[in-house]
């Protein structure tokens, strides 16, 4: 047996060098960065490259209230997010005007920002604007804010474990026997 040239060889980097989806818009703006990072040397560039190469999980979205949150005595500055800007029914205050740059908006989020005299740009017309990305705010969402993250971690049940159980409710018939209360042996 020897070594499989054509997987790659001895070639042991496994970061992504491409996007795995087949879209054809990300693919131009893959096409786009790609570009700039290599005439352009700047370090904004090749950060928002390297993202737009990342999986789904790895580009959480960020709400419009966290984002308003962020952008505070930054108002001149452009947002700039590789993912999803989502809207946030909870947070009922005006939305402040700001430029913000994303993958995708949410129809909701879109219209909250453009009523508040703020702009929704893509990364080509960024490119455009910022092309070294100056006065830009590079933001990313929380990656482990995922629901299947609180299921992560040593298992439900062990001492000082915070894990989140898969069971299906949480009454009384559900998880309570030994090891969870005092009458049933130990309570962790």
């Amino acid at each position: 047996m020897g070594i499989d040239l054509i997987a790659g060889g001895k070639n042991k980097k496994t970061k992504r060098t491409a996007p795995k989806s087949n879209d054809i818009y990300l693919k131009l703006l893959v096409k786009l960065y790609r570009f700039l990072v290599r005439r352009t040397g700047s370090r904004f560039n090749a950060v928002v490259l390297k993202r737009l190469f990342m999986s789904r999980i790895n580009r959480p979205p960020l709400s419009l209230s966290r984002l308003s949150k962020l952008m505070q005595g930054k108002e001149d500055k452009i947002a700039v997010l590789v993912g999803s800007v989502t809207d946030d029914i909870r947070a009922q205050e005006v939305v402040p005007a700001m430029k913000v740059t994303a993958l995708r908006f949410t129809e909701t989020a879109r219209a909250r920002i453009e009523k508040a005299g703020g702009e929704c740009l893509t990364f080509d017309q960024l490119a455009l604007r910022a092309p070294l990305g100056q006065n830009t705010v590079l933001l990313r969402g929380s990656r482990n804010a995922r629901e299947a993250v609180k299921h992560f971690g040593p298992a439900p049940g062990v001492p000082h474990s915070h894990t989140k159980p898969y069971v299906r409710a949480k009454g009384r018939k559900f998880e309570r026997a030994r090891g969870k209360r005092n009458s049933r042996g130990f309570r962790v």
